[in-house]
């Protein structure tokens, strides 16, 4: 498996767990706003990091650490993952699986096989708009087995999406509470301006107001 980084400790990534982070290397998306550009685009990859030296970190913190994020990137996309969380398993580390919902197949190998604890789920926007904001084409319906799948499993679970004003309005929002009905956790985030995004143009258009935020918060935002 392609790792791109390795954060070693993180109290934010697992909601409620001590954990390490483990990011990897390439997505099928392309979304502008995306901050993590150096995991996604082929022509900014660094080397990758040694599976092995992660997985012998990882064992070396038996006991100290609660859990592994394995995020991306898009992990789902990697030919590698099965296994690699199998030796997560292995561990008895409890893992949380970060995706973009591309790939329900391999999301149900995953659940029927026991391999993670806790999905998180990104919803670009509304599906309608899906190929806008990701850059290239796209099954929606592929997306929405993904939520479906993730609902169903009885996993904890967050679905999220990023408050880009660009990409995803009220009505997007309304969308997307339809599609998702009841679940456990869905978390709207504000969109981080970082120098790193792919797309430099969106760094000068304007945002929503922290106010514009909140209020979306309250109406949209489930969390248990």
């Amino acid at each position: 498996m392609r790792i791109g980084g390795f954060q070693k400790f993180t109290l934010i990534d697992y909601p409620g767990k001590i954990a390490a982070t483990v990011f990897t290397q390439g997505c099928n998306f392309r979304c502008g706003y995306c901050h993590n550009s150096q995991l996604a685009c082929p022509s900014q990859f660094q080397d990758p990091i040694e599976e092995w030296s992660v997985l012998e970190f990882l064992l070396s913190r038996q006991g100290k650490l609660q859990g592994v994020v394995v995020t991306g990137g898009e992990p789902t996309i990697q030919k590698g993952l099965l296994e690699f969380l199998a030796k997560l398993r292995s561990m008895n580390f409890k893992i949380k699986l970060d995706t973009n919902g591309s790939h329900p197949d391999i999301l149900a190998t995953i659940i029927d096989g026991g391999l993670v604890d806790f999905i998180a789920m990104d919803i670009k926007t509304s599906l309608s708009r899906y190929e806008e904001v990701i850059g290239v084409k796209v099954d929606t319906q592929h997306i929405k087995k993904s939520i479906d799948l993730i609902i169903q499993s009885n996993l904890s679970h967050q679905f999220r999406t990023t408050l880009v004003k660009k990409y995803c309005s009220e009505n997007d929002l309304k969308d997307i509470q339809i599609l998702l009905g009841t679940p456990r956790s869905y978390v709207l985030q504000s969109f981080v301006d970082a120098p790193t995004i792919m797309d430099k143009e969106i760094l000068k258009e304007a945002q929503y107001t922290s106010e514009d935020i909140q209020d979306f918060r309250l109406k949209f935002q489930r969390e248990f």
